[in-house]
């Protein structure tokens, strides 16, 4: 049996509309195999793993926003068949790195969700898959947040960035300790720990890293002024920006930890939290 499990709420609200479109592609590409439907918000996934069957497989329907969710309640456990993420969401970082290994619009999961990275912050903790955000990142995430609450869908993740960074944003200080040793910064844009190469929709961060081993890559933009970095922003898009190395710091380890002056907004694969002074990463 195949068990599609789907976000209602990704690919900005279309979750319903993608789920007919990738039941028909399931039912086609497996033909005689029946598929079962099932929320992804209301599905004990306890439970589904109870019910599930080595000849199984279970696809994933969403974004990054819910393979997110989805790492977090299967983290740890034994999952006896093949997961799949079918390609739905609106950002799509995660199928990004893994482009290659895409095949009728899925990848298969199990390889990734073992080892991933934990974040703690605001006395929570949560695993991820791409990347965290923190500086003007997490300040577009919190304004996107509030403008998707006013009922806005057309929303500009790159425009809003260069909008913020002009007007709006302000840098604060960091201290960044990574595998014990620490480094101060006085002026701050992004403080990003990465587990893959891609997140905020496309950006390459750190072109090098690589999901699957046992160390994350390390992020820093700092002391440029406006201007400087609204030219080297689009460059981040393009993986070019390492080699501005006089405001880029690209440094890898397996335990790292950033605290800002003052509390801002950070994203965990593109899903908000608000009001962090400092967290802490780490992968064994």
């Amino acid at each position: 049996m195949i068990y599609l499990v789907y976000n209602p709420l990704a690919n900005s609200g279309k979750g319903a509309e993608t789920k007919d479109a990738a039941l028909a592609h399931l039912s086609k590409i497996y033909e005689g195999v029946e598929v079962k439907v099932l929320d992804a918000i209301s599905t004990e996934i306890g439970d589904l793993l109870k019910e599930l069957k080595k000849d199984d497989k279970v696809v994933i329907l969403g974004g990054d926003g819910t393979l997110m969710r989805f790492a977090n309640k299967v983290y740890g456990k034994n999952l006896p068949c093949p997961f799949y993420l079918y390609r739905a969401g609106t950002g799509n970082d995660f199928l990004r790195d893994v482009e290659k290994e895409v095949k009728d619009d899925m990848v298969e999961l199990n390889k990734y969700l073992k080892n991933l990275p934990v974040i703690e912050v605001n006395d929570k903790s949560y695993v991820y898959l791409n990347g965290i955000g923190y500086g003007i990142d997490g300040f577009v995430c919190e304004i996107a947040d509030k403008m998707r609450a006013e009922g806005k869908t057309n929303i500009n993740y790159a425009s809003l960035s260069v909008k913020n960074l002009l007007h709006g944003y302000k840098c604060p200080s960091a201290k960044i300790t990574i595998d014990g040793k620490s480094k101060k910064y006085k002026k701050v844009w992004l403080a990003s720990t990465m587990n893959g190469r891609f997140y905020g929709g496309g950006m390459i961060p750190v072109p090098d890293q690589d999901r699957l081993s046992d160390k994350v890559s390390l992020f820093v933009f700092h002391d440029s002024g406006k201007l400087k970095t609204l030219f080297t922003f689009p460059k981040l898009f393009k993986g070019t920006h390492v080699n501005k190395k006089k405001i880029i710091d690209i440094m890898v380890g397996k335990d790292v930890t950033v605290e800002f002056s003052r509390p801002c907004a950070l994203q965990i694969d593109g899903e908000t939290v608000l009001n962090v002074s400092k967290y802490h990463v780490y992968k064994k």
